[in-house]
């Protein structure tokens, strides 16, 4: 062959090939990508919930949303796909005569060749459309499956109400899917007629085709069967749809909008029929009347009559009108929310009390918690954090054990000593020591709620690392799985390797036992020695296989998991460690209380949390969003978890959650036992929730009444303790929750109190709040609910004190006014308002004592121009009725309040206040009156000198003016009648 025919020869294009090329590789890789992520994340859940004996919810979960995925997927796009098919087969063999430059024939001839593929490009994009959608309605469907009756009707339609908890949201969603499946196929068929010539819209040759005809009219025809059924379902979805005044069903509801629907239903069946004999009549006057027809009727009759009939025949009337509707509403919400059998007392209020009376009232304020759960976080850290590298969490929490020498269990402040990697050296974080070393915090710090050291610091019942204390904390103190954990640490060494996970540090806590073992210590981030310890807890997930280690790399983007020699044969993985996080995995069917709490049971650590199963279909209750209803102080700030923003008109606290804070156990109780949601999801997942009958005596003893469901009664109560229709809707009656005085725009949090309510014969761990009238300051009623899980015969019964006309009595703002404001308590605090401290307000307590209200606030002092400084206890402020009283604990402080200094103090070893230790102070005879500015100038003398000498290193001169300042101090108090304590500096 020639030279020159060879030069004339095309050159193949070789950017052209590169591109094809290319671009098929990109796409596969991502596509493996994907694929890959997808498989990742699918078989460490796997491993995941095998190591915590859950497989079977797993199971359940992935199989119940692949066969939603694949069985509405295929439907969606078979269905399309064959009315594609259908639509192409009937085309018309030859088209009509097209305008020059018509586009639609442009359209045919780049689609025809083209067809087969983008079939199949269509068919996968809406079997991931709509298999994505149904695989998302899993609890809708597993609900639906398994329902269990309520045995309770609905008042108008006479359905169980498991109709609407169970079916209803079903056949919402399965109505929605056949629309989207109609009309989609409604639309491709009308495209392909209009691309092959079925449908001509163009010049003088409009015209469709009969086939086209037939196929759209049946189409039609089933959206107008589909509309009908819409109408049917509508009715009842007047039940549970919130409207204007309340939710559920109203007058016009009932005498208009639901015959509308019927009427409605009608017609559309009519439409139906019209349109499927227009498949074989070929004649779209009588279905194009129908339909105007429903449009018309769907805006006279749907629309316009309800508005006639609201605003002419209800407004003028509406109390009357809907009265009996509202005593349906009223019914059904107490009845949603578990609140139908509280007890409202009419409670006088007493404003005085007698020596004899506050004698006898002792016992009911010997467990008043005085210590506040979110001002003692620092002391708690600065006391017993022993390193840097463990914390506390912000706000405490408020537990009750039986401590040695008393007879009932007492309120306790307790909080888990967590790992806090934020706490090493910056030269000390790196992979290995954040994910190898440093695994776990260690042990509980406890202290009494009720009493305060001479320095007015806690009072500890357990304590230091190794754990002392009367918690009987001598099983398993470590805590792995917490709050505070790391994402992820690996554990595990091989066989006859020394420990590196950094357990007991040296020089704090430990005993000169501890301290034996020179081989199993190594240097801790502060320099000194601390004994190591290797993971033996079954929690965790192996990862000794390459396949695993790759598998994790990928999960946590970390390639040192493949690559560290630390990670071998016996390791494993800890994820997933927070409490809330590893229940609400294993129960996804639950809504999670947000403040978890630590516990001591049979010797270990345990996290406590609350299951909550809800509902927003629940007929004629209120509904309410959790978010709002259970926002207040502590929420969103580290305290306690905001829950999730959904609205509910249900609400049951259906189960009792514990995590093994050693080796993450989660275990499942059955608490609710009549709550037939709960047994639903026990009838989806068969033995993953225990019965109530397996909850240990121990656990027992430290369950409690959940905060978030509290919160959420409260809310509901505030409105519906009021159970008389034309009282309700006049709103006259309703309350409000306060402000908290401590922290200005967020609404008061609940406290757990030992309290004794009035019928009871001796205090019990209680939950506690207020209300106030609407537009008002004043106290309107005082709520609490009995939260001891071991008194089965009262735990969780509910109780309003509500307050008369007769007797006004200030609400928590006005009387924290009032402490602020009082010149007493300003002087007695004027010598700790200096530059270098400040003066805290603790949470500010309400509590029935002697037929009355007692407020108690505790005050704190902090020096705040030093670092590592921490709040301390120093005094008790206290107001009943009129009075105010000021003290170093809550019995003198109350004595003061009710001008009753010189009346005995109760025997401590009879019901002392305990307020700091001893059962409280008897005041002392004061010298000699001087002028009390005199006084009080001499005390801040004394101080500023105090604190110069402390500076110097002088101690002795620092302890001689301290003394001089209690010793002004006390003069002070005999010129104003104001006990006093000694400041810590």
């Amino acid at each position: 062959m020639s030279e020159g025919s060879a030069a004339a020869r095309p050159q193949p294009d070789v950017g052209r090939q590169g591109r094809r090329v290319l671009i098929p590789t990109i796409i596969t890789l991502v596509a493996l990508l994907f694929l890959g992520a997808i498989f990742t994340g699918v078989w460490t859940d796997r491993l995941w919930f095998r190591s915590v004996d859950y497989a079977s919810v797993f199971s359940t979960m992935l199989s119940t949303r692949v066969l939603l995925f694949v069985v509405f997927g295929v439907l969606f796009a078979a269905v399309v796909l064959l009315n594609v098919w259908l639509a192409y087969r009937a085309r018309p063999r030859t088209p009509a005569m097209a305008r020059p430059n018509d586009p639609v024939v442009r359209y045919r001839d780049a689609i025809h060749p083209l067809r087969k593929p983008a079939m199949a490009a269509l068919g996968v994009v809406l079997l991931l459309f709509a298999g994505s959608s149904a695989a998302g309605q899993w609890r809708t469907y597993l609900m639906w499956r398994n329902g269990t009756s309520f045995g309770n009707d609905d008042p108008t339609f006479g359905r169980d109400i498991s109709f609407f908890v169970f079916d209803y949201p079903w056949l919402r969603f399965l109505t929605a899917y056949g629309f989207a499946l109609l009309i989609v196929s409604v639309l491709a068929v009308a495209f392909v007629y209009y691309v092959y010539g079925g449908i001509s819209l163009s010049g003088k040759n409009r015209r469709i085709s009969r086939a086209t005809q037939t196929h759209l009219s049946i189409l039609i025809g089933l959206i107008m069967l589909l509309k009908a059924f819409a109408y049917w379902l509508d009715r009842f979805g007047f039940s549970v749809d919130s409207g204007s005044l309340l939710t559920g069903i109203s007058y016009t509801d009932a005498n208009a909008r639901i015959p509308s629907k019927n009427i409605l239903l009608a017609v559309s069946l009519l439409c139906a029929l019209l349109f499927f004999a227009n498949a074989i009549w070929q004649n779209w006057l009588l279905p194009g009347i129908s339909l105007a027809l429903l449009v018309l009727t769907s805006v006279l009759i749907g629309g316009i009559w309800p508005a006639i009939m609201q605003s002419f025949q209800v407004n003028p009337d509406e109390p009357d009108r809907e009265e009996p509707y509202i005593a349906k509403n009223i019914e059904a919400t107490r009845d949603a929310y578990g609140i139908a059998d509280v007890e409202v007392r009419d409670y006088n209020a007493k404003t005085t009390l007698t020596p004899e009376q506050l004698t006898e009232s002792a016992e009911s304020r010997v467990s008043t918690r005085l210590l506040d759960p979110t001002l003692v976080s620092p002391a708690f850290e600065q006391l017993q954090q022993v390193r840097g590298y463990y914390n506390v969490p912000p706000t405490l929490d408020v537990d009750r054990y039986a401590i040695e020498g008393s007879d009932t269990p007492q309120d306790i402040v307790i909080a888990a000593r967590e790992l806090d990697l934020s706490g090493l050296p910056d030269n000390q974080r790196n992979w290995a020591n954040d994910h190898t070393v440093y695994t776990h915090g260690y042990g509980v710090i406890a202290a009494q709620g009720n009493q305060r050291d001479s320095q007015g610091e806690p009072v500890w019942v357990e304590r230091d690392i190794p754990p002392v204390g009367e918690l009987k904390l001598d099983k398993q103190p470590r805590i792995y799985f917490g709050e505070g954990s790391p994402s992820y640490s690996i554990v595990g060494r091989p066989d006859g390797a020394e420990p590196i996970e950094v357990d007991i540090p040296r020089g704090n806590g430990t005993t000169e036992e501890d301290t034996d073992d020179a081989d199993a210590a190594a240097a801790d981030a502060d320099g000194e020695t601390a004994t190591q310890n290797i993971y033996d807890g079954e929690g965790g997930v192996g990862i000794g296989s390459m396949f695993r280690k790759l598998l994790y790399a990928v999960k946590f983007s970390e390639p040192n998991i493949v690559l560290s020699n630390r990670v071998n044969e016996n390791s494993k993985i800890l994820y997933d460690r927070n409490p809330r996080d590893r229940v609400s995995k294993v129960a996804p069917w639950l809504t999670i209380d947000g403040d978890p709490y630590p516990a001591v049971v049979d010797g270990r650590v345990v996290w406590i949390i609350d299951g909550y199963t809800t509902s927003s279909n629940y007929p004629y209750s209120e509904k309410v969003s959790l978010d709002e209803a259970t926002s207040d102080t502590l929420t969103g700030s580290g305290a306690q978890a905001l829950l999730p923003s959904d609205q509910v008109n249900y609400m049951r606290n259906a189960v009792k959650a514990v995590v093994d804070a050693y080796d993450g156990t989660v275990d499942l109780y059955e608490w609710d036992t009549e709550d037939p949601v709960l047994k639903t999801w026990m009838k989806v997942f068969p033995d993953t929730v225990k019965p109530k009958s397996e909850i240990s005596a121990d656990l027992l003893q430290h369950l409690r009444y959940p905060v978030d469901m509290f919160k959420v009664q409260r809310n509901i109560l505030g409105a519906y303790h009021v159970t008389e229709p034309q009282t309700f809707y006049e709103g006259g009656e309703r309350w409000k929750i306060p402000e908290d005085p401590t922290a200005k725009g967020a609404l008061q949090p609940p406290y757990y109190l030992s309290i004794q309510r009035p019928g009871e014969e001796e205090p019990r761990f209680s939950l506690t709040s207020v209300y106030l009238p609407n537009n008002r300051q004043n106290l309107a009623s005082f709520v609490s609910v009995n939260s001891e899980a071991s008194d089965a015969e009262n735990y969780g019964k509910l109780q309003v004190l509500q307050l008369g006309s007769a007797t006004t009595v200030d609400g928590p703002n006005q009387v924290a006014n009032k402490f602020e404001a009082d010149s007493r308590v300003s002087q007695a605090l004027l010598p700790f308002k200096s530059a270098e401290t400040k003066v805290l307000f603790g949470n500010l307590l309400t509590l029935p004592v002697g037929e009355g209200l007692l407020y108690v606030q505790p005050v704190y002092i902090r020096r705040s121009a030093t670092e590592g400084s921490y709040p301390v206890l120093q005094f008790v402020i206290a107001s009943f009725g009129e009075g105010i009283g000021f003290g170093t604990d809550l019995d003198e402080a109350l004595r003061v309040a009710l001008g009753i200094e010189g009346a005995p103090a109760p025997d401590p070893e009879e019901g002392g206040t305990g307020g700091d230790g001893d059962g409280g102070a008897t005041p002392t005879p004061a010298p000699t009156p001087q002028s009390v500015e005199q006084l009080l100038e001499q005390a801040d003398a004394a101080y500023d000198a105090a604190q110069k000498a402390l500076e110097a290193g002088d101690l002795g001169e620092y302890q001689a003016q301290v003394n001089e300042m209690a010793r002004i101090l006390d003069r002070v108090k005999g010129q104003v009648g104001q006990p006093t304590a000694t400041p810590t500096p």
